[in-house]
């Protein structure tokens, strides 16, 4: 069990959250939802410590633990069997049958185990981490994004094991469906407040829209009575036989609620820019075959396609099989162990890579960021990309070390925009 109380929380002039509070009860699976940027992943930070509320504070029983799921993937180990294995707790290091059993109920295959986490896909990867926070069997789950690169395959696995945890669970995923079919209750972080309903997220955002209607409903009637007397007492302030009517509407005044208007709520518009093209096909791989160093199998044999204008294509498979390898292929990142990739004189295509957040510099603002994605880009043109991507103002000044997981996947998106293009290669673009 854990009870936030009336925390705070600020980088620079950005107000995250004021005055939160709530608990989570024993056997409660919590979804934690609210817009990119609003504070979901610090708030984790908070519960595990490693950051500091302004104010307020966050309390737990003696002896609690609490497991978390990074959206960041970090490994230190050999092989991902050790790497699992690092996570027992002290007096169970040689205990390593454990983390194989969770390894082995997640899908891993013996090779799998004993290789190297970098050789792993995305997938494989966000397994590994997860096997780590339950190998080390912890009292509260906190999971930031776990679905994240995840085949259906993994997500329903994750789903049923999520349903039947015993412990308490506070979880932070974009897939409403994902979040509602685990869930117990909901906490949305919404204006710098958070609130907590029993049921799904639908209840909450139903109920937050209904709380809103009324507020504003209440905020226009108030403003008409404030007109309104503030009429009569202008109008007959002068006539002596109406001063005490006069006084008590200046009382009334003084005691009414002034009722700031709701600030409007950001969406994220943008379009491509589309590059116009002539050509019946756009791009053609004839026979690529692609092997990972010290493979003794292709990932990817004698694969041909033709891409031709207007085409829409979905590339399927269960983790590990290729599919973020043959984007690479395609949009050259990798080169083919045999074979070609071929694109029409006019082409013009853009590639976004579900782990490309990493090349993002930290220490660059989202406005650097997207002018050198392009030189013919000025900074003016960067800001108006940067307002599209909801950085408005002062935000689009913000360095990349500070923003969350989503918003640096804006960042990235916002880099595409910037150039005209015609075919466009997107791995995993809904994360986030």
């Amino acid at each position: 069990m854990i009870t936030v109380e009336n925390i705070s929380k600020s980088y620079g002039a950005q107000t995250l959250f004021e005055n939160v509070s709530f608990r989570v009860n024993p056997r409660e699976r919590v979804g934690l939802v609210g817009r990119n940027g609003h504070g979901k992943t610090t708030l984790f930070r908070l519960i595990t410590g490693e950051e500091h509320p302004d104010d307020g504070k966050i309390t737990w029983p003696k002896s609690y633990r609490v497991g978390y799921l990074q959206q960041h993937l970090e490994f230190s180990c050999a092989s991902a069997i050790e790497e699992a294995a690092s996570a027992l707790p002290a007096g169970e290091q040689g205990n390593v049958w454990e983390a194989e059993k969770i390894l082995t109920g997640l899908g891993f295959s013996r090779g799998q185990m004993e290789g190297p986490p970098s050789l792993l896909s995305g997938g494989y990867q966000m397994r590994l981490s997860l096997a780590r926070v339950l190998v080390a069997g912890p009292d509260m789950l906190l999971l930031d994004e776990p679905n994240n690169y995840l085949d259906i395959t993994s997500i329903r696995w994750l789903q049923r094991f999520l349903r039947e945890w015993r412990g308490e669970l506070m979880l932070i995923t974009h897939d409403r469906g994902f979040m509602d079919s685990v869930v117990t209750h909901t906490v949305g972080i919404h204006r710098r407040k958070a609130r907590k309903v029993e049921g799904s997220t639908d209840k909450l955002y139903a109920q937050i829209a209904q709380e809103e209607e009324v507020y504003e409903q209440t905020r226009v009637n108030d403003e008409r009575r404030r007109k309104e007397i503030e009429l009569f007492v202008s109008r007959f302030r002068a006539k002596a036989r109406l001063a005490n009517m006069v006084q008590s509407r200046v009382k009334m005044l003084a005691k009414m609620e002034k009722r700031d208007r709701l600030a409007e709520v950001k969406n994220l518009e943008f379009s491509f820019v589309y590059r116009h093209s002539h050509s019946k096909y756009l791009m053609n791989a004839d026979g690529l075959t692609f092997s990972w160093p010290g493979s003794e199998r292709p990932l990817i044999r004698d694969f041909s396609l033709s891409v031709r204008s207007r085409d829409r294509i979905c590339v399927i498979g269960k983790n590990g099989k290729g599919k973020t390898t043959l984007l690479k292929l395609l949009a050259g990142v990798l080169d083919p162990s045999k074979g070609s990739v071929m694109l029409q004189q006019n082409t013009a295509p853009g590639y976004y890579e579900q782990s490309n957040v990493q090349s993002l510099s930290p220490t660059a603002t989202v406005v650097d960021e997207i002018v050198m994605s392009q030189a013919s880009v000025d900074r003016q043109q960067a800001r108006s990309i940067a307002g599209a991507m909801m950085f408005e103002g002062d935000d689009a000044l913000k360095k990349i070390e500070v923003l969350s997981g989503g918003e640096k996947s804006r960042v990235i998106l916002g880099k595409l925009l910037v150039t005209p293009l015609n075919l466009l290669l997107l791995d995993e673009p809904t994360n986030h």
